[in-house]
């Protein structure tokens, strides 16, 4: 995990790539939209990566996961975020589902980069306690 670089963790790849697709819906709406409720959309995807980046930057494990499950709280956030913008007829049927396509999608990926970051963690506590 350390040779890696951020920009090659698939779980920032993917959270940016829903970050963009995030920008590109809310540059479509008027001003009254983007200010009720576009912002905290924008803001609640945007966090998923900026949680993960700062997680990835952090050297102890415990620091790393606290902003990872921040940035799964963002994603359900998101979620909620997304459902509203359909509700309200900001996006269509078909881009909300491609949206929370890429929810889950990272969802699932982000629970398993947790998963291992956790065990990577009382991996490195048994051997220094040893």
């Amino acid at each position: 995990m350390y040779a890696m670089d951020l920009e090659n963790l698939e779980v920032y790849v993917l959270a940016r790539g829903l970050s963009d697709k995030a920008w590109e819906i809310y540059r479509r709406w008027n001003q009254e939209a983007k200010h009720l409720w576009g912002q905290q959309f924008l803001e609640a995807v945007d966090s998923i990566g900026a949680n993960i980046a700062e997680g990835f930057g952090r050297y102890h494990y415990a620091d790393k996961n606290k902003f990872n499950l921040n940035a799964r709280g963002s994603l359900v956030e998101a979620r909620h975020w997304v459902d509203l913008c359909l509700s309200r007829r900001s996006i269509s049927a078909d881009e909300h589902q491609k949206f929370c396509d890429g929810l889950n999608r990272l969802g699932i990926k982000l629970n398993n980069y947790i998963t291992a970051t956790r065990k990577l963690s009382g991996a490195k506590s048994r051997r220094v306690s040893a």
